[in-house]
């Protein structure tokens, strides 16, 4: 039996997925866990049930293993000494996705996660091989399909769609089964007296069936929205996309106590962009999901606390002892030294009778995967002419039968990447239209089935079939939560930052009022793009510890 091996893996990486540590190395590990013991068949690790931290085989076995809704056990890997088991949950103490069992009596050390993220910034080297392994396995889990809550509803349901896009952004494995396609679902479906045509059955490790959760539902029951763990932090970070995340960062790296909140998950909108390529460092592109994970995986490193989904509601600047009060829509209040609003913005609705009632049964303001697939050769319609719209015209040519194109312009020159421009106009499937715009949607009871397309040059009409339409035409800020508590914003609903006649001292990033910051989308000015939010979050670092070194934790 070799010490540390997945079963049956024949991937790439399995030796960084799966390292072995040496004596030398067990020793250091030592100093930051207990030793725990466990006898032959002991669980050691139990699907959807809080996991204690990183264990560490020092002598004997451990097997790790999944088991679905039916009952079927598949082994993935198992450990013997020098071994560790864990995935990226364990920096937070989230639930743990897997079964876990000694094999003959077993001698581990539990790393706590806080232990675990001191481990991993004392020890470049261990760190480093231990994160690594933490994201490849996470990574595995999600592409394996294997593990995680179970959704059984057809594929094209719009709570099917919401469900998986919400696990899917906020990087949770889970499992999707569509029972027309599946006779043990449609039989699961049957026992439980649930109309396979109906909303969708959500399953969970415990067996415990959850009929259409809402994603707030599904996020407490799976740990995931955490309450503040201290009575006050240095930092609090409304918003979790590129800004709010180097923020995050940068911040925690310094040693500043960092609390970052987010309505639906981590990444913004820039998480859902199919490919970033023009982003520095990455001369083949990267996924927005990609980079936003590994910066939301950094952050926690360094001890971050992820709120999320959390959703803030107002924030109180009259600072009662002295902090700033971030209050939650599940009552819950975040209390902070310093605010950085990073909330970003959300993409603006046309004016088309009907278009709300038919957002997530065929309309869409974001292009992942799981979009992709429900258009896989179709003929597909999107709204926009800026990068965002431009990524995802790319990436849905390459599923879609038809991409057609709606500019309300007559170019794409001015306000898309020259890159993105050439890539588009060389796809032969994607059909450009104009100086048009859409005028009248069609729809039944699933959801789109049609739209009418407007040409303002020559004032006609025409009708088109199509069962998806992405809008991508530009933002309005999210900035609502801010109303009553003296942050200034400018005409258009985005925080104005920088000295005013109001506040001659402000710093560049700072807003009205002393000690609340903002960066990235919804701030005034900022140049709407990854790098330069990216470069905000890093810069708002240093006024904030300017901010902070004048006002001490003890000064109300």
């Amino acid at each position: 039996m070799s010490n540390s091996s997945p079963l049956n893996a024949t991937g790439p990486r399995y030796e960084q997925t799966f390292p072995v540590f040496n004596q030398h190395e067990l020793d250091v590990l030592k100093g930051f866990g207990k030793l725990v013991k466990f006898q032959d068949g002991e669980t050691i690790l139990k699907a959807g049930e809080r996991s204690p931290g990183l264990f560490v085989i020092l002598d004997g076995h451990a097997t790790v293993e999944v088991k679905n809704i039916f009952g079927q056990v598949t082994p993935i890997a198992e450990y013997g000494p020098g071994g560790f088991m864990g995935e990226t949950g364990n920096l937070s103490g989230r639930t743990a996705l897997v079964d876990g069992r000694a094999e003959g009596e077993t001698e581990a050390l539990l790393v706590e996660p806080d232990r675990l993220r001191s481990l991993l910034i004392a020890n470049a080297e261990i760190g480093e091989r231990i994160m690594r392994a933490l994201i490849l396995r996470r990574v595995n889990l999600i592409e394996g399909a294997t593990v995680g809550p179970t959704i059984i509803g057809s594929r094209d349901h719009h709570d099917v769609v919401r469900l998986q896009g919400f696990f899917r952004r906020n990087g949770h494995p889970f499992v999707a089964i569509d029972p027309s396609e599946d006779e043990d679902a449609a039989e699961l479906l049957n026992r439980a007296h649930a109309d396979p045509t109906a909303s969708p059955l959500v399953v969970l490790a415990d067996g415990s069936i959850l009929e259409n959760p809402s994603t707030e539902e599904i996020a407490s029951i799976l740990g995931m929205m955490a309450e503040p763990s201290r009575n006050h932090y240095d930092v609090a970070v409304v918003g979790a996309g590129p800004s709010g995340l180097s923020t995050a960062v940068y911040a925690a790296s310094e040693g500043l106590s960092v609390a970052v909140c987010d309505t639906r998950s981590f990444g913004g909108q820039a998480g859902a962009s199919a490919r970033i390529e023009n982003y520095f460092g990455f001369p083949t592109g990267i996924s927005g999901f990609a980079l936003t994970a590994r910066a939301y995986n950094q952050a926690q490193k360094f001890g971050a606390e992820m709120m999320i989904p959390t959703e803030i509601k107002s924030l109180d600047c009259t600072r009662p002892q002295g902090y700033f009060v971030l209050k939650t829509a599940d009552g819950h209040e975040v209390r902070s030294r310093s605010i950085v609003i990073a909330s970003g913005a959300y993409y603006r609705r046309p004016e088309i009778d009907g278009l709300k009632e038919l957002e997530g049964r065929g309309v869409w303001y974001w292009a992942s995967p799981i979009e992709a697939n429900l258009c896989k050769d179709q003929e597909v319609y999107l709204i926009g002419g800026g990068n965002s719209a431009g990524q995802a015209v790319v990436y849905l040519a390459s599923h879609a039968r038809t991409v057609h194109m709606l500019v309300r312009g007559e170019s794409l020159a001015a306000s898309m990447s020259s890159y993105l421009v050439d890539r588009i106009q060389s796809a032969p499937n994607v059909t450009i239209h104009y100086n048009t715009e859409i005028d009248h949607l069609r729809s039944d009871a699933s959801g789109l089935t049609g739209l009418t397309l407007f040409d303002k040059t020559s004032g006609s009409r025409r009708s088109a079939d199509t069962r998806n339409l992405f809008l991508f035409i530009g933002a309005d800020p999210t900035t609502e939560w801010l109303s009553g508590c003296g942050v200034v914003l400018d005409p258009a609903g985005f925080v104005a930052t920088g000295p005013s006649e109001a506040f001659p001292a402000a710093a560049e990033l700072e807003t009205s009022v002393h000690g609340v910051f903002a960066i990235g989308d919804a701030r005034s000015g900022s140049t709407k793009r990854v790098g330069a939010a990216i470069g905000e979050g890093a810069q708002v670092v240093a006024a904030l510890h300017r901010f902070l070194s004048l006002r001490p934790a003890s000064v109300a």
